[in-house]
Formats: structure tokens, C-alpha cells, sequence
């Protein structure tokens, strides 16, 4: 519970002058309800005593970044001195550098002692009156909604995690789970894993560790789990898979308690050679699982609109196939919907551009809110993206997730800056969430409204227009006396068949027409005829003479 209304008296004491970290301590403090007085650099006990008299602060935090064994002597001092305000309720914290904080904290004194290496989460958890110093699993949420609500407002920090051998496995999410890396470590399982973990006999041992661990029995995923039972716990979670999707949900929530399921409408299927499933086919047993996450209250991402942005379909394709997503996600039953919202896709995007759509699939899925539909933002940096040289590539992943931050994502996932090179160790892991840190802590501490730019505006209402004609086109394809064309698995499936929903990758696709043409125009991914000439929605659609 927020402390709001409780007074923090906060300064730089004796005659240090190093005042930075008292203020991000006292802004971090005002987010969590607090009022601050700060009283100020080369403070002397005697007056940090007497303004905590004062003004009736519920907490006095002090700070020292000189020489340790003066630091001591004045903390020793300051101790003794405040004894009679601490016996009286008063909390104390302070901080320093490492040397110092670790004499401070051995004074026995002070309830809290901070380095200054400590993510500005931690520091914020504690300011919410969260555990003094949270080493158990009970500190830390463990459930999605819980824990972005205990971290708000920073974002949970999610990454892609998965080796080619269990022990390599197990020993990276130990290293990643104590370094407090990221909050949720999405566990990259291998393909025989996703398709067929219940049926042996169809795995390829020549395959086993293609695309992540090779998980084989339930006591694998319990292994793996509870390896990441130390640290900060993160949550875990996985692929849905492309088969046998409801015992493998089972499966999921009863070995690494799933923190939330991801499955796509459109993908995972024979149209992208991913699963055995037809189109239509594949449509409906997503909704199954849709409805099976749904009626547990487990949050569901539709990992829907990048998969055709990385194929190269137009921002409107994109934003349409966010609100299908959405759409069906609420009818199927679900009640915390994590809405995905990859940038950089199809790489080559500008900012502005990138932004509008992003801002476009908000509005269009915002109205779909209410007490029984709650909308979760999901960011990340596009997974093509990546430049292979790796400074450029953590310079991308700093810079994309500052643009992120313009739409207050409740969830940040990491795409590591050496997706371009090899999967992700636990050291890579470790260092993309600093660098991700840092671009969120600078973008909280005061970040300027890009979503104002007129330019971006002018856009977003362009693709929020040019979406509802594209899914009025969806709906008139449905048959007669449809209830509901957009949860219709055969309308749905007509609507890719018959090139409503369509991308230039998808050429000779056994169900797609792949006769679209795109290019990025303007740092906008917009479709072109074949001279090369931007063409709007109703042009195109009127072209595909469909309806």
C-alpha cells in the first residue's frame, strides 16, 4: 500500500556536497506518495535532527560519498543522535558508496542501505512500503497483474531464455534469476518441444536443441522452474505451442505456473511451416485456447500483428490484424489481455511513423475495454531489426525502448542486442536489462510527449481510418446470417485466402496470395501497384474485386 501523505526529510550530511543520488532518491519517493523536504548538501546532524522534529517526517534518509573512515565517525555521530527519533518510530536510510553503505549497514541502525547500483524498481519498492529487503519468494508477486501493479510504475522486464542443453539452461536462468536481471523469463523452448512433446515418436533426435531446450518430460519444466527460484523469482513462461495445445496449457501452469499464455490467431501453423494445423483449423483451436487461459483468469497475449510486419505487410495490415487479435481474445473469454506491440516491424520504419501505428492499434483496441476486459501493454524492439555489429545493436535496443516508453508499456520485452549474432546467454541477458534500465529510467524521469508531433497524429488517424474500412471489408465477407464474421474461423481464414490480409513474403503460400507489393514510403510501410504507386486500402481491397 502506497504511504501516501507521509513526510520524508532527505540530505547529504556533514560536509558532503554529492547531493544526485538524495534527488533521484526524493523523486523516486514523490512517485510513491510521499511528501519531501530536502534540506540539501553538507547538512549538520544537529539540523537533520531538528528538521525531522519539525516537519514529522515518517522517514529521514541521509547520504555520504566521502572518505569511509570519516563517513563512520559522522554516522556513528548521527546515530547516537537520532536514537530518541527512532525509538519513537522514525525510519532511517541511508546512502553511499559500497565502502560506506557496508559500514552503515553495520551500525545496525539504519533500516535500509543503498549503494546506488540498485535498479530504481528496488529503490521504489521499498518507498511503497514493500519488504525492507526482499529475498524470499512471498516478496515478490507471483502473479503478471500483481507484479506490474508492485512495480508501476516501471514496467516488467521480460526475456527471451533458452540454450541448447538443459544444463546450460538451468544454469543460465540461476544467473539470470540472481543478478535480478528481468522480471519474466520467457523460456525458448525447442520445435520438437512446441509440437511434439506428447508424441515421441515424431521428435528427430538430428532436431533436439533446434531453436532452444530440449524440455522432454514434466520433470524438465519443474527443473528449469526451480532453478529460477532465487534472486528476485522472476515468473516464467513458454511457447503455446503448435499442437496438442490444451494438454500442453495443462502442462504449463502445472510445472512453471505459466505467467501467461501467448498464442497467435493467424501463425503456428502450415501457413508458416511452424505446425502441423491448417489455417482455419489452427484459428479455432487458438480459440480454444484463448477460452481455456480465459476461464482460469490467466492473462493472454496474441502474439498476432509482428508476425506480419516481419513479412513485410502494410502498417494497415498490421494495425487490422492488432484489433482481430484483441477482438477475439475478449469474445473467447479472456480478462487480462496483454496487447503486443513489436516497433521496428518491418525494419526500416521511421520513429514517427513506427509510434503512429503503435498509437492506431490503442485506439482502435481501447474501446474494447471494460471491468471484464483489461488491456496490458506489451512493447518490444523488432526481432529483425538488429544491426550484427554489437555496439550499433545495443545502441538499437536503447534507443527503441526509449521510443517505447512514449506509450507507457505496463511490460518491456527485452530483445537482446545480440539477436543478430546468436542466442541470448545469461551475460547477454544481464547487460541487455541494464541497458534497457537506463533508457526507461531516463525516459520516467521526464521523457517529452512524442505522441504530440503532429506528424504522428496525422498519421495514427490515417491508419485508424484505412483499419475500420479494412475490417468492414473482413465482416462483409462473412456469410449470411453470421452473428459475428470476426470470430469466424472461415471468415477469418477467407479473409487471408482472398488477400484482404496479405504480405509480400507470403508469395506461394498454400493459403495466402502473397501478391501484395510494399515499401516503406516516408518511414511508412504502405502498398504500391506496380508502378510503384502508393495506393490507399479502398484501392487495394477494390482491386482484389472480393466482395
Amino acid at each position: 500500500m502506497s504511504p501516501s501523505g507521509k513526510t520524508v526529510v532527505a540530505a547529504a550530511l556533514g560536509e558532503c556536497v554529492h547531493v544526485a543520488g538524495v534527488m533521484n532518491f526524493l523523486r523516486l519517493a514523490e512517485e510513491a506518495g510521499w511528501r519531501t523536504i530536502f534540506l540539501g548538501p553538507s547538512v549538520p546532524v544537529a539540523e537533520v535532527i531538528a528538521a525531522a522534529e519539525r516537519e514529522k517526517a515518517d522517514l529521514v534518509a541521509v547520504s555520504y560519498r566521502l572518505t569511509p573512515d570519516t563517513g563512520e565517525r559522522l554516522l556513528g555521530e548521527f546515530a547516537e543522535s537520532a536514537d530518541e527519533l527512532r525509538n519513537q518510530g522514525v525510519r532511517f536510510a541511508f546512502g553511499g558508496t559500497p565502502p560506506i553503505a557496508s559500514r552503515a549497514q553495520a551500525l545496525g541502525f539504519f533500516e535500509r542501505t543503498f549503494e546506488g547500483g540498485e535498479p530504481a524498481e528496488t529503490v521504489l519498492a521499498y518507498l511503497k512500503g514493500q519488504s525492507v529487503k526482499p529475498e524470499s519468494e512471498s516478496d515478490f508477486p507471483q502473479n503478471t497483474i500483481d507484479r506490474i501493479l508492485w512495480k508501476s510504475p516501471y514496467p516488467l522486464l521480460r526475456h527471451h531464455f533458452g540454450l541448447p542443453t538443459m544444463e546450460a539452461t538451468r544454469k543460465g536462468i540461476r544467473e539470470i534469476a540472481e543478478a535480478q536481471a528481468i522480471d519474466v523469463i520467457s523460456l525458448g523452448i525447442d520445435q520438437d518441444a512446441q509440437e511434439n512433446f506428447f508424441n515421441p515418436e515424431r521428435q528427430d533426435p538430428r532436431r533436439r536443441g533446434a531453436g532452444g531446450v530440449p524440455v522432454r518430460s514434466a520433470g524438465d519444466y519443474r527443473e528449469l522452474y526451480a532453478d529460477s527460484r532465487v534472486g528476485n523469482y522472476p515468473l516464467m513462461r513458454t511457447y503455446s505451442g503448435t499442437d496438442d495445445f490444451i494438454d500442453l496449457a495443462e502442462l504449463y501452469v502445472d510445472t512453471i505456473h505459466n505467467a501467461w499464455c501467448a498464442i497467435p490467431l493467424f501463425w503456428f501453423n502450415q501457413m508458416d511451416g511452424r505446425g502441423p494445423w491448417d489455417l482455419q483449423g489452427s484459428i479455432r483451436e487458438h480459440q480454444k485456447v484463448m477460452e481455456w487461459y480465459g476461464n482460469r483468469n490467466i492473462p493472454v497475449e496474441l502474439n498476432e500483428p509482428h508476425h506480419w510486419g516481419m513479412r513485410d505487410a502494410t502498417c494497415v495490415v498490421f494495425v487490422v490484424s492488432a484489433f482481430l487479435a484483441a477482438y477475439n481474445a475478449k469474445y473467447f473469454g479472456v480478462s487480462d489481455y496483454i496487447a503486443q506491440l513489436m516497433f521496428n516491424s518491418p525494419p526500416g520504419l521511421s520513429d514517427a511513423m513506427d509510434l503512429a501505428k503503435m498509437l492506431a492499434i490503442l485506439e482502435l483496441i481501447s474501446p474494447l475495454a471494460d471491468q471484464d476486459f483489461r488491456i496490458w501493454r506489451q512493447t518490444r524492439t523488432g526481432l529483425l531489426s538488429y544491426p550484427q555489429d554489437i555496439d550499433s545493436a545495443r545502441a538499437h535496443l536503447v534507443a527503441s525502448i526509449y521510443l517505447q516508453m512514449s506509450i507507457k508499456p505496463h511490460i518491456v520485452h527485452i530483445v537482446g542486442h545480440t539477436e543478430a549474432d546468436h542466442a541470448a546467454t545469461a551475460k547477454d541477458i544481464i547487460q541487455a536489462s541494464k541497458l534497457a534500465r537506463r533508457a526507461i529510467d531516463n525516459a520516467l524521469a521526464g521523457q517529452p510527449d512524442m505522441r504530440a508531433d503532429p506528424l504522428v497524429q496525422e498519421r495514427k488517424e490515417q491508419l485508424v481510418e484505412e483499419s475500420k474500412f479494412t475490417i468492414q471489408s473482413i465482416q462483409a465477407l462473412g456469410s449470411p446470417g453470421l452473428s459475428d464474421p470476426l470470430i469466424d474461423p472461415t471468415t477469418l481464414s477467407n479473409a487471408v485466402d482472398k488477400g484482404i490480409l496479405d504480405a509480400p513474403q507470403l508469395r506461394n503460400n498454400p493459403f495466402a496470395r502473397g501478391k501484395i507489393k510494399t515499401r516503406i514510403i516516408k518511414g511508412a510501410c504502405t502498398a504500391i501497384d506496380a508502378s510503384g504507386r502508393q495506393v490507399s486500402e479502398k484501392e487495394r481491397i477494390a482491386n482484389l474485386e472480393v466482395l
